[in-house]
């Protein structure tokens, strides 16, 4: 039997398989609304037989946003269209998930093929851009940030839990804090991008005090019921630098359980512009099992998952509760099916009524 194509259940939530579709950026939506690509995209994954799918990162207000083309829901009009594709989600047997999410200091940059650097704040597609310190991430993303003052921080703290209402609203089941790949949480508690000499600054404590902060108002916010997660960067890949390890990560993981993260979604890097990441396939999950068995919490693997056999090995031998399919679910959207088969689970169970006659 495969352990990949079985339940997985946490809070109120069930998932019809151990596969989810990893939150990434589709760069197509205008001041924040969620347009027909959203609904054809996350629901042809849904219509792959995914047990979860989550929206890309949506960014809590406007300035929070990569691109122009992020999704947002930093307003009540973007819940309608939003909850227009978690609908079709859930109608296919998915589970909607949403990543809420805050670019901080790699905010107001070009689509990525049109090559992703920084847009001037006065310039169309631009905006200010605010981050623990004034230090900018690179060469690349060299515009440097404003610092954020005390009132800075309540006010994106404020705008974290109000998109977990709107999510709510909009229907999402399954909501994930963006606290990875040197976005603003991660400046935060990355000793390379956060040079602060107040409470949000300095020591361990008062690094990831801005992510556990925010983290206690989206959890009062929402549902007990339902799964709250956070995806986090396990480490820079910048150690000799001093930057955030692995043993930082299982630190924070258990912090975050007791405040009441039930799934740690486990990626790396994203604060050093220089970092030389060992890319290879399944290269994270290691860090998903540490954490998994030293935090004693629920995680999700990620990056470089491209076959059935290796993600089935990943979950059967512990390093993971729950697999995350990134640029492979963007070949193949039928990948679950296409994974049963070769596991020899039942695919057929995954395939919507319409397209049974192919089965």
């Amino acid at each position: 039997m495969s352990l990949l194509h079985t339940p997985f259940f946490l809070k109120s939530v069930t998932l019809r398989n151990r596969i989810g579709i990893s939150p990434m950026c589709q760069y197509n939506a205008a001041d924040g609304f969620a347009a027909d690509w959203h609904l054809v995209h996350y629901g042809a994954r849904a219509a792959g037989g995914a047990g979860l799918v989550i929206l890309e990162a949506t960014a809590v207000e406007a300035r929070g946003r990569i691109t122009a083309g992020d999704l947002g829901i930093w307003s009540d009009a973007h819940v309608e269209p939003l909850a227009r594709v978690n609908r079709f989600i859930k109608a296919q047997g998915a589970a909607p998930g949403m990543q809420i999410a805050h670019a901080g200091r790699k905010g107001s940059t070009a689509l990525p093929w049109k090559g992703g650097a920084h847009v001037a704040a006065n310039e169309p597609g631009g905006w200010e851009i605010i981050g623990p310190s004034p230090v900018a991430f690179g060469a690349s993303l060299g515009r440097v940030p404003r610092e954020m003052s005390l009132e800075d921080i309540r006010a994106v703290q404020a705008a974290f839990v109000a998109a977990a209402k709107r999510a709510l609203a909009a229907g999402v089941e399954w909501l994930e804090v963006h606290a990875a790949h040197g976005y603003l949480a991660h400046s935060f508690y990355s000793p390379l991008s956060n040079r602060r000499a107040d409470n949000y600054g300095g020591v361990f404590e008062n690094r990831i005090r801005f992510l556990m902060e925010t983290v206690a108002g989206v959890r009062a916010a929402w549902p007990g019921t339902l799964p709250l997660t956070a995806r986090i960067s396990a480490t820079d890949w910048a150690d000799a630098q001093g930057g955030w390890t692995v043993e930082d990560s299982i630190d924070l993981a258990k912090r975050l359980k007791a405040a009441g993260v039930d799934l740690i979604d486990t990626s790396s890097g994203g604060c050093a512009h220089d970092a030389k990441i060992p890319a290879a396939p399944g290269y994270q999950a290691p860090f998903a099992e540490r954490i998994r068995r030293e935090a004693g919490i629920a995680t999700a693997a990620v990056g470089l998952i491209t076959g059935a056999a290796q993600a089935e090995e990943i979950v059967r031998e512990g390093r993971a509760d729950i697999v995350l399919i990134g640029r492979e679910s963007l070949r193949d959207p039928n990948w679950p099916q296409r994974a049963a088969r070769e596991l020899r689970a039942n695919a057929r169970a995954l395939v919507p009524e319409q397209y049974g006659r192919a089965w």
